[in-house]
């Protein structure tokens, strides 16, 4: 079973610029640099976004001599996506009050 996202996941989502960097790293890793070559914000904005992303785990590193390359953490990704799914699947019996309100929609528009 999938493990629950953190609030810190949801957080890291919240940005818009975090969002553009995630959607950038679709296509492969890439190092902070090319990453902050892309923004207008400067180096360290960047910088914080890149960690406020890696802390959530939304992204992984791997230092490769100077450089270091960000990369998706998918299954991350996977446990998020399944827990927002999880929000609007039903449940197997449906609650007293989803089902006063069901009957009571239908009661209106019988009127």
């Amino acid at each position: 079973m999938p493990v629950a996202p953190s609030n810190a996941s949801f957080r890291a989502l919240a940005d818009e610029t975090r969002r553009e960097i995630l959607k950038l790293l679709r296509d492969g890793p890439r190092t902070s640099g090319e990453i902050a070559a892309r923004f207008s914000s400067s180096w360290p904005t960047v910088s914080r976004h890149l960690a406020l992303l890696r802390e959530a785990g939304l992204v992984v590193t791997q230092r490769k001599g100077q450089e270091i390359y960000y990369e998706l953490n998918t299954s991350v990704f996977q446990d998020l996506v399944q827990h927002l799914f999880d929000w609007v699947r039903p449940s197997a019996a449906p609650s007293k009050a989803a089902t006063r309100a069901r009957v009571s929609s239908q009661k209106r528009q019988e009127a």
